[in-house]
């Protein structure tokens, strides 16, 4: 399973962020390419408990075998909802935005100790790793990247 744990994954995924321009248009969704990066970023920041997000519990999406099934499997749905503390930013110029991403990626790769995510509850390194490498991989398509 890819992962931003997995250095060869996570070189795959950097060239095609550099692949990114600022005046690609989405073939889903209102994002553009800075914004889709600022909340990249943010999705990043509260991963490693940086940014607080209130926690929106489900009690069927945060449990076995729903969980796991959305983490590792499941393609992400286009326009589904997200927490409004991670779209609520105003991006940076894109390659300031590019460049944050990029560092914040570095860093969740050698975070230790698990951290809660709003929906699914605590998550693992392992788990945070997949997720984040699904969930940046889901917007890179939405820019044909």
């Amino acid at each position: 399973m890819p992962s931003f744990r997995n250095a060869s994954d996570l070189n795959a995924i950097f060239v095609r962020l550099d692949r990114l321009t600022e005046t690609m248009s989405p073939t889903w969704g209102r994002f553009t390419p800075a914004r889709m990066l600022a909340h990249m970023s943010d999705s990043c920041r509260m991963a490693l408990g940086e940014l607080a997000v209130k926690p929106m519990t489900h009690p069927v999406i945060g449990s076995f075998p729903f969980k796991q099934l959305i983490i590792y499997l499941l393609p992400f749905p286009k326009n589904s909802p997200t927490a409004p503390e991670i779209i609520a930013r105003t991006p940076e110029a894109f390659d300031v935005e590019r460049a944050q991403l990029r560092a914040l990626i570095a860093r969740l790769d050698g975070h230790t100790g698990s951290r809660p995510h709003p929906l699914f509850g605590q998550l693992s390194n392992d788990e945070w790793g997949v997720l984040g490498y699904r969930h940046l991989d889901h917007h890179l398509r939405q820019f044909g990247v």
